[in-house]
């Protein structure tokens, strides 16, 4: 049964936006399954996305602390419609971002990653073949840094494939 996906980074509510934008929110309401790669900055946050994701996997990040890093862990994994998931907030750089990511999520088909706010969709390759994880990073709905706007990501889980990724931008 085809599962729908939002993934969601780096939102630093309150410091960059006093809160997600409506479109957002209206995402995370009609989800199945909500992911957050870390930077909250706030655990107010993190409370009203607990009480309105129907599931939510999520991290903490590099600007979180105290609430966030007891609740939230550093690497999160989950199984969702036969995809196995995991979740970080930072990758490093973005040469060798694939490889790197491949030897150490070996048994992940797909990750979800923060930090640079920079949208990302690729799939990692080993030699000259893909290796089967695909890399998602959402960019921020409130923090567009040097891209031309904000953005979240959709997507559906179905039998194992992930389909329908689609980044959404965010207009401030």
């Amino acid at each position: 049964m085809p599962v729908s996906l939002v993934f969601t980074a780096d939102t630093h509510v309150p410091k960059r936006a006093r809160d997600l934008p409506h479109v957002l929110w209206a995402a995370i309401d009609a989800a199945d399954v909500v992911v957050h790669a870390g930077d909250w900055v706030d655990v107010s946050l993190l409370d009203r996305l607990e009480e309105r994701a129907r599931r939510l996997v999520a991290v903490h990040g590099n600007n979180d602390h105290g609430p966030l890093r007891e609740r939230l862990p550093e690497v999160a994994r989950a199984e969702v419609e036969g995809i196995r998931l995991a979740v970080v907030h930072e990758t490093g750089d973005s040469r060798g971002r694939e490889a790197r990511c491949a030897a150490r999520f070996p048994d992940t088909d797909l990750l979800v990653f923060g930090h640079s706010h920079i949208p990302w969709d690729t799939v990692a390759t080993s030699a000259g073949a893909p290796s089967g994880l695909r890399l998602v990073n959402p960019g921020s709905p409130t923090d567009r840094r040097r891209q031309p706007h904000g953005t979240f990501v959709t997507a559906v889980a179905d039998d194992g494939v992930l389909r329908d990724v689609t980044f959404h931008p965010v207009e401030r």
